[in-house]
């Protein structure tokens, strides 16, 4: 599996002064946009959201800090507005190595294409439609039995799984 890299410019969107362009890891396995915490300061100032809970490639788990609102724009791509997370990542031979997760790459319309090891415009967002009906007319009840299959004598579970913890 080969390596990814895009261009990115990260900017605080009340001060155009304050961003950062970097080459980031495109990394599917990610959700956020994911910078190094000594970095924080070249963006200004930012909300400060919350602290989240990471699981890292090697399986470590650390602590992030999650920072926006900010303006996103991976070259060749429109930009978006998100969040990003600070974390304290190592640097690698001297440099930081940012990530551009998943959601970023939603929100931007790029798909990753793994043969040519590249990121391609996505040609149509998802948006597909569930028939919806009003609750009131028919009741609780019957909403849910239409969304649970009958259970027939044939196909009904053992009371006990053997083995199991409930």
């Amino acid at each position: 599996m080969g390596r990814i890299v895009a261009s990115v410019k990260i900017e605080n969107p009340s001060d155009l002064s304050a961003k950062i362009r970097c080459d980031a890891l495109v990394g599917t396995g990610a959700s956020f946009m994911v910078l190094a915490s000594v970095w924080r300061d070249r963006l200004g100032a930012l909300d400060d959201l919350g602290r989240v809970k990471l699981e890292t490639a090697t399986q470590e788990t650390v602590e992030g800090e999650v920072c926006g609102p900010v303006r996103i724009q991976i070259e060749g791509f429109r930009p978006i507005y998100n969040e990003v997370l600070f974390a304290d990542i190592k640097p690698e031979n001297g440099e930081y190595e940012p990530l551009i997760g998943y959601v970023i790459l939603e929100q931007s319309q790029a798909a990753v294409d793994m043969l040519g090891h590249r990121l391609v415009p996505v040609r149509r967002m998802d948006s597909k439609q569930c028939k919806a009906e009003p609750v009131a007319a028919h009741g609780w009840a019957a909403a849910l039995a239409r969304f649970q299959p009958p259970v027939s004598h044939n196909d009904r579970l053992p009371s006990k799984v053997v083995g199991a913890d409930y």
